[in-house]
């Protein structure tokens, strides 16, 4: 039995924090995962960036709420809630997030949380646990699920490594530099061939949604 594990931004919503940074003008928000692979450096940064420029939780929750998903993601997380298992995981946040569920239909997510002071603003993070992306696919296997892990970036990098298939998704050409092992897809179509030849769904089944 196969379970997928999705990242959320790259592969389902644009970058949240690039999103934030145009908003704002705060050019120094821009930097994501793609371009930093320590995760705590990066947050910790952001924090004082948003402190320093009087951002609070409720601003950046009003750009996430105007922020549009993928083109295609709602029809592609639809397919596979009608043809397999899935878990988006993400280094985001629950107070970021919830708009872009809605969007996608509620799908289950794991997250992390955000620590907010009495004025709104950030001040930390709570990590559900360091390297929640590996250890949650370390879980499943041992659930003995077969995982294919789907994402974009540094940080996706140690699910990627545990997974029976790990697939970089529309990722920047450093990240496939680095780790040209993987295999590199940029289109919902080509990940729905892949999983589709891994849960073995029949030639009618990938006829019906067009899958080339």
């Amino acid at each position: 039995m196969y379970l997928i594990c999705l990242d959320l931004e790259g592969v389902f919503t644009p970058e949240i924090w690039i999103n934030i940074a145009l908003k704002t003008g705060i050019e120094e928000l821009k930097i994501t995962t793609r371009d930093e692979p320590n995760y705590e450096k990066l947050m910790d940064k952001r924090i004082k960036i948003l402190k320093e420029k009087g951002i609070t939780l409720t601003q950046i929750q009003e750009i996430i709420k105007n922020m549009d998903l993928l083109p295609g993601a709602k029809e592609f997380i639809d397919w596979l809630r009608e043809n397999t298992q899935f878990i988006i995981v993400s280094d985001s946040f629950i107070e970021f997030t919830k708009p872009l569920m809605k969007k996608l239909g509620y799908p289950t997510i794991f997250c992390h949380e955000l620590i907010i002071n009495e004025d709104n603003f950030i001040v930390g993070y709570e990590l559900r646990l360091r390297d929640m992306k590996e250890n949650t696919i370390i879980a499943i296997k041992k659930l003995n699920f077969k995982v294919i892990a789907i994402g974009d970036s540094y940080n996706d990098i140690g699910m990627l490594k545990q997974a029976d298939l790990g697939i970089l998704f529309n990722p920047p050409l450093n990240v496939v530099e680095d780790y040209p092992q993987f295999q590199v897809l940029n289109h919902y179509d080509q990940l729905k061939q892949i999983i589709s030849n891994y849960l073995g769904l029949h030639e009618e089944e990938l006829a019906y949604y067009n899958i080339k």
